[in-house]
């Protein structure tokens, strides 16, 4: 999958990082200390969504009376710490990313979630070296799956989207990927193992974790 690409871009919550586990239970807790049940269906609807676009959907479906930006900065103070101290990468990604620096391939991150929490997991993981590009759904027309966010990184890593592998856990990004002309590589993650059918069907690859790459390529020999 990575012949005759020049660079790898990665969402990052579920497929760089392993903590979609924790937005679901904020999502539990919020409507929870507001007197409401979290609905089944939420994380569907929500899936690709930037994270304004996110707190904007709260706020009219659950009839909110906090702004936005209120309503983003209570989720910044319920997340920051977690992605601080309980946040941590997923099997062989780091090892993976070294194996990218290593053969000269450009890097970046296309990410929904807010800037604040991005920083703190990238700075607390110690990846940022990693990365020229990060980039989020924020500073788009669009969030996932319309494919604004890939095209942006890619336009400034300088690269063509036809040259780039995307790494997706979810199929709103899986579909984001696709329609920027990229190559996309679904991973495997807990929280969306039911979605799995689903994430092979539209991805070009599927992998369990980046060790199964890395194996592949002979890096681990």
């Amino acid at each position: 999958m990575l012949n005759e690409k020049k660079a790898v871009i990665f969402d990052l919550d579920g497929t760089l990082v392993d903590s979609m586990w924790m937005w679901k239970a904020i999502d539990i807790e919020f409507l929870e200390s507001r007197g409401m049940e979290c609905p089944d269906d939420l994380q569907k609807e929500i899936e690709g969504m930037s994270f304004s676009e996110t707190a904007f959907y709260f706020k009219e479906r659950f009839k909110l009376k906090e702004s936005l930006e209120e309503i983003k900065e209570i989720w910044v103070g319920m997340s920051i710490e977690k992605y601080r101290k309980e946040v941590t990468l997923k099997p062989g990604a780091k090892e993976f990313l070294d194996y990218i620096a290593k053969n000269g391939l450009k890097a970046g991150i296309a990410t929904s979630n807010g800037r604040q929490m991005v920083d703190a997991v990238i700075e607390s993981l110690h990846i940022g070296q990693y990365f020229q590009v990060v980039a989020t759904s924020c500073e788009v027309a669009a969030g996932k799956p319309a494919p604004d966010i890939y095209l942006k990184v890619a336009k400034e890593l300088s690269v063509s989207p036809s040259d780039c592998l995307v790494f997706e856990d979810v199929p709103a990004g899986i579909l984001a990927g696709k329609r920027a002309g990229m190559t996309v590589c679904a991973i495997d993650d807990e929280f969306s193992r039911e979605m799995e059918v689903e994430k092979r069907q539209l991805a070009d690859y599927f992998i369990s974790d980046y060790y199964q790459i890395l194996n592949r390529n002979g890096a681990n020999e």
